[in-house]
């Protein structure tokens, strides 16, 4: 079974957004998301100053991991796709789209 992840980098709209932005992630985003087949876990971070490693100005302050397992690994996004636009992956207005979340699928090499 091939394995991938895909890596989405996102935003509040606003800071007074911000925890409303975290409880819609963690609590529907990520649910729905985790139901589709071939998703098998997701994990969260929040972008953190290293001190000598000043953070990118245009840096996502958020990055969520999902971990995919699947036969054909394009079939979980496409699902993904088709659930959004059905609904069933639900939205937030407290996520920024101006500009978008940066997302990345990568395979895993042997």
């Amino acid at each position: 079974m091939a394995k991938g992840v895909f890596v989405v980098q996102s935003h509040p709209v606003s800071p007074e957004r911000e925890d409303e932005f975290n409880k819609w992630y963690s609590e529907e985003h990520i649910p729905d998301i985790l139901e589709i087949p071939g998703f098998v876990s997701a994990k969260r971070y929040r972008l953190r100053d290293a001190g000598h490693l000043t953070a990118d100005p245009a840096a996502r302050a958020y990055l969520t991991v999902y971990e995919i397992e699947a036969d054909d690994l394009g079939a979980p996004l496409l699902e993904m796709a088709a659930r959004s636009a059905e609904g069933r992956v639900r939205r937030s207005s407290s996520v920024q789209f101006d500009p978008p979340p940066v997302r990345s699928f990568y395979e895993l090499i042997d």
